[in-house]
């Protein structure tokens, strides 16, 4: 697959990043936290911690920090792999926590998306046997956008929990209207083997600086902390940045509201033009495409804009991020001539 070549792009929409962040308080407290970078961050992670904690409704020994959630998808895969087993999750979807379980030995069930590309909840529940030691599930999923009815993966997760722990992806989660309607997290204060991931790199802007968490039972959490380390693997100005962005409740709202703008502009051409793109709930979106996905992925870097190709369903399809408005200008422009 064709990857990019040059660092310099008119419009880099190809990980997902909010073009907006950090915001300016953020940037702020990264530089004054910089002078601190010869001591540990403890104390502050401690304080991340503690806010996150009460925010979520939960104890401090519930949650889990690290440098982006990807990194506590794979800590979570080590874990829970090193005797093997089988994990269970949806085809397309995001596969970081697959792919760490399966490189050290365990088999992977996929479980195709259903027709309106949201997770067959029941093939999955399925699906899982007494060799099945992780349910993994992206809500908002990666790469589709799309989303699964809260209250159908609510009873999911309540029921399928009692067998197997429940990994549920929140990574895109802010980006819905009804985000607080959407999350499974007060599953965990209700006591169920659910463990949620949320991170710093989408909505807060802060993809680089690499600062994410988990919410899950205190035995969970110890589960992976008495094999690695936590708090260790971050830095003070990761977690200064974090702690100030928490509270950035404008700056959170308005590049919210960008995306949700720059979104519909971009899907609404795209249907014009008469591609089927899956609606999405995230700052992203895909669409099937009638061109080979390397031959188009060297075309949109030609023109200085860079985006992802995937294959499945037996079709090539385009991810595009959202970016700013000029710069969907931009790939809109550079799609039309590519695809020509």
């Amino acid at each position: 697959m064709y990857k990019e070549s040059a660092p310099a792009l008119r419009a880099r929409l190809l990980a997902n990043e909010n073009p907006y962040g950090p915001s300016k308080k953020v940037v702020s407290a990264i530089t004054d936290a910089v002078s601190l970078g010869n001591r540990y961050a403890h104390s502050d992670a401690a304080y991340l911690i503690d806010m996150i904690a009460e925010k979520e409704g939960v104890t401090k020994d519930h949650i889990m920090l690290g440098p982006g959630s990807t990194d506590l998808l794979e800590k979570t895969a080590i874990v829970r792999f090193l005797e093997g087993g089988n994990i269970v999750s949806a085809d397309p979807s995001y596969m970081s926590l697959i792919n760490t379980s399966r490189g050290i030995g365990a088999t992977w069930k996929p479980i195709p998306l259903k027709s309106d590309f949201s997770h067959d909840l029941e093939g999955m529940a399925k699906s899982v046997d007494d060799e099945t030691k992780l349910v993994y599930i992206c809500n908002p999923n990666n790469p589709t956008g799309s989303i699964t009815e809260a209250a159908k993966l609510k009873s999911f997760c309540e029921s399928v929990s009692k067998k197997t722990p429940i990994f549920v992806d929140e990574a895109y989660l802010e980006f819905m209207d009804d985000a607080e309607n959407n999350t499974m997290v007060g599953l965990v204060a209700e006591g169920h083997d659910v463990i949620i991931a949320r991170t710093f790199s989408k909505i807060h802007g802060m993809a680089g600086l690499r600062i994410g968490y988990i919410v899950a039972q205190p035995e969970r959490i110890e589960s992976i902390t008495s094999m690695v380390r936590s708090t260790m693997g971050l830095s003070v100005t990761s977690l200064r940045g974090a702690i100030v962005s928490k509270s950035e409740e404008k700056f959170l709202a308005e590049c919210k509201s960008l995306n949700k703008e720059c979104r519909d502009y971009v899907y609404t051409e795209l249907i014009s033009m008469g591609y089927n793109v899956i609606p999405s709930s995230t700052s992203f979106m895909i669409f099937p495409i009638e061109m080979e996905g390397d031959k188009f992925l060297k075309g949109m870097f030609a023109e200085g804009v860079g985006v992802r190709a995937y294959n499945f369903l037996d079709k090539p399809w385009c991810r595009v991020s959202m970016g700013t408005m000029p710069e969907m200008e931009i790939f809109l422009e550079a799609f039309k001539k590519v695809t020509v």
